[in-house]
């Protein structure tokens, strides 16, 4: 059925907008500026929606939360939050004792962040996994499990105890860590690490990657429990050590290095580009454009095309959560060969 004069349907008919009429059971649904037939399904996190007469009908299975940190100071919390933070520190990423100082927990991951080019970025050098029942001081857990980047994973030879085992394989182009009290450490050997959390840990946590509430608004919660609007104030509470410097002021390579800022833009154009069409309207690409920018523009020190590819490839990553595989890599672009794999 067409729509009369004016794009108003008969009786009984609904408009389906998309120029057409349709009855009320064949009403599509809307999602991210897409539109979809009836009984068309969606990936969002780990529920299946399904479209029914114009509406989403979703599962509702509580999913896992993941939290990513990648090239230079770039955050992406639990719940969404997207921000730049380069403080050169031991900081707190994530865990699970955040009330006073005699508050238990299972783990803690750390991040080391440091200098990495001439323009003041710092990028995640260095992580430290610990597991297991946390007491009244670090120290008890200071000899755990250690895992330092790059390289490889290190076990410090003490026993972590029965109440939390671990393993680690790799997969493809990362090592995983998965540890028995649901937290998953997955790290590309380079500068990017993805903490994956069960649903058990939901507003129990905090750190630099925030509290996984699924509340994006109030994940700058610093150290001492109070809210702030400021990443840097909320960045400098997390810092391990008081004798680090605080960070003062966002830093913008493409302005330091003027001459690069062309080239930057040009190569990761990519992220808006036709290539990764089929994601633009899952995933916002302009805060993983951005951030591209910015780490093409820093990588002043050698490795310019390694921050790019890191930088491509978190776009790539949020795209494969909802499930909209992009073939991005080429001979030309950022190539992974067989014989890595072999």
């Amino acid at each position: 059925t067409e729509c009369v004069s004016g794009c108003v349907c008969p009786e009984g008919l609904f408009d389906d907008g998309r120029g057409g009429c349709v009855e009320q059971k064949d009403c599509p649904c809307i999602h991210n500026s897409e539109w979809y037939s009836s009984g068309d399904k969606i990936k969002v996190d780990c529920n299946t929606c399904t479209c029914q007469k114009g509406v989403w009908k979703c599962t509702d299975d509580v999913c896992y939360g993941t939290c990513m940190i990648y090239g230079s100071g770039h955050y992406n919390t639990f719940d969404g939050k997207f921000y730049d933070f380069d403080g050169s520190c031991e900081y707190v990423a994530t865990q699970d004792f955040c009330g006073d100082e005699n508050s238990s927990g299972s783990f803690s991951i750390i991040t080391e962040n440091v200098p990495c080019g001439t323009t003041g970025v710092t990028c995640s050098k260095a992580i430290k996994m610990f597991l297991g029942v946390r007491s009244q001081v670090m120290k008890t857990l200071s000899n755990r499990i250690a895992t330092p980047f790059p390289g490889t994973l290190e076990v410090i030879p003490e026993d972590v105890g029965d109440d939390v085992q671990y393993w680690n394989r790799t997969v493809g182009l990362y090592l995983v860590i998965e540890a028995s009290n649901g937290v998953t450490l997955i790290w590309d050997k380079k500068t990017t690490v993805f903490i994956k959390l069960s649903p058990d840990y939901k507003g129990k946590v905090c750190g630099l990657c925030g509290n996984f509430d699924d509340k994006a608004n109030n994940d700058f919660t610093t150290r001492s429990g109070l809210q702030d609007s400021n990443p840097l104030n909320f960045g400098n509470s997390w810092k391990q050590s008081p004798m680090c410097p605080d960070v003062t002021q966002e830093i913008k390579p493409c302005d330091l290095k003027p001459h690069r800022k062309s080239w930057a833009e040009k190569e990761c154009s990519i992220i808006q580009s036709e290539v990764f069409k089929i994601c633009h309207s899952k995933v916002n690409p302009v805060p993983f454009y951005e951030a591209c920018v910015h780490d093409a523009c820093s990588c002043d020190s050698g490795g310019d095309c390694e921050c790019f590819c890191s930088a491509v490839a978190a776009y790539a990553q949020e795209c494969i959560k909802v499930e909209a595989c992009v073939f991005w890599r080429t001979p030309d672009i950022c190539p992974i060969f067989c014989d890595y794999y072999n």
